[in-house]
């Protein structure tokens, strides 16, 4: 069956049909440059709102397995790549990329030229999109991607909506969700902490009547400032208890002690993205997702210092509060997928805890 890929600029691609044959949604359209790992970028919760294209061409040659998912159900609006592989080979699968996204109501398409795509979207920036069937009225979609505003509010969409404890022995860690990855669940289990995970909107005294040795501010999609009631609470926290951030958790720590954000021209998506630590000199190989970062000349009205910055572009990858127990960084420490530099990171944050106690007993 073919099926179009539409772009806001007026670009037309005609590819096949993958996965569902419907819940067609207008969406950005963002490229990842990672060579595997389709399956858990796929269920990133911050990719609410947007049609995922892979630039590595081959997906689907190891089909999709039960233990890997980032979240039960995926946000993303899409999947466009450039060949699918119908018959996966590997001894974990359980069923074919196109099965899975037929489950899960999620369109792709295959077939197309990503790497023009991709050249595209570096060159004029990200713009929206949508998958179509071959019949519909293109100059119509056309006018409806030029017409209508990006979507907002997705952290809403993707946080849960109640609270609930993964309970265990260690260190007791509140995990504010704005999208959260299994993997920073996985990472804080790993570590024998103690989780209690909430919505996004969880006030600031709420969350201090659960005790916490340290808060956990999670990945998630969207732009930072439009969860302006977590930056609030997030403010109300600063010195009161430990501070991890990743990713929107990094950006919102800057916006609540009062630096700036800015959106990327294209973003940051794959596994192989390198920053360096500004401490050590040592240059880690990163997996990322986000279209914001902290502005770094916002940063000099701050208590908060630049602790890790991108080679790529220089932008902003980690800051660290100059009198509090905080920090954070705008890539992905769990990883999932990707490479596993950067998770000593939780391993600080169990360090910061344990000697944030120690303060406060003697």
């Amino acid at each position: 069956m073919d099926r179009l890929l539409i772009l806001e600029d007026g670009s037309v691609y005609k590819g096949t049909a993958l996965g569902s044959n419907a819940n067609f949604r207008m969406g950005e359209i963002v490229f990842n440059t990672s060579m595997t790992g389709y399956q858990e970028i796929l269920t990133d919760n911050s990719y609410c709102g947007q049609i995922i294209m892979m630039t590595y061409p081959l997906m689907g040659n190891y089909g999709i397995n039960g233990d890997d998912m980032e979240s039960i159900i995926p946000a993303a609006f899409g999947f466009v790549v450039r060949d699918y592989c119908e018959y996966p080979s590997n001894w974990r699968s359980q069923q074919t990329l196109d099965d899975y996204l037929k489950r899960v109501n999620v369109p792709g398409i295959y077939g197309i030229d990503t790497r023009a795509i991709t050249k595209k979207i570096r060159t004029q920036g990200t713009m929206k999109a949508t998958l179509a069937d071959p019949d519909v009225d293109v100059e119509a979609v056309i006018r409806e991607l030029n017409e209508n505003d990006y979507l907002h509010n997705q952290v809403k969409r993707v946080s849960t909506t109640r609270i609930y404890p993964i309970p265990n022995r260690g260190h007791k860690v509140v995990l504010m969700d704005f999208g959260a990855k299994l993997g920073i669940v996985r990472e804080l289990t790993k570590r024998n902490c103690d989780l209690i995970v909430v919505p996004y909107d969880t006030p600031a005294y709420e969350i201090m009547n659960f005790h916490p040795d340290g808060v956990m501010l999670s990945n998630g999609p969207g732009d930072p400032e439009d969860v302006s009631i977590a930056i609030q609470t997030i403010r109300q926290l600063v010195g009161k208890v430990p501070m991890f951030g990743i990713c929107l958790g990094h950006q919102l720590i800057g916006l609540a002690c009062g630096a700036k954000t800015y959106k990327l021209k294209f973003g940051h998506r794959g596994g192989n993205h390198p920053v360096v630590n500004l401490a050590t000199g040592r240059v880690e190989i990163t997996s990322q997702n986000h279209s914001f970062a902290i502005d770094i000349d916002s940063l000099k009205d701050t208590d908060l210092e630049m602790t890790h910055q991108a080679l790529n572009d220089h932008s902003c990858e980690g800051v660290r509060h100059k009198k509090y127990p905080i920090f954070s960084v705008q890539y992905h420490p769990e990883a999932s997928a990707g490479p596993q530099d950067s998770q000593y990171l939780f391993d600080e944050f169990i360090t910061m805890m344990e000697k944030e106690k120690e303060e406060d007993h003697a």
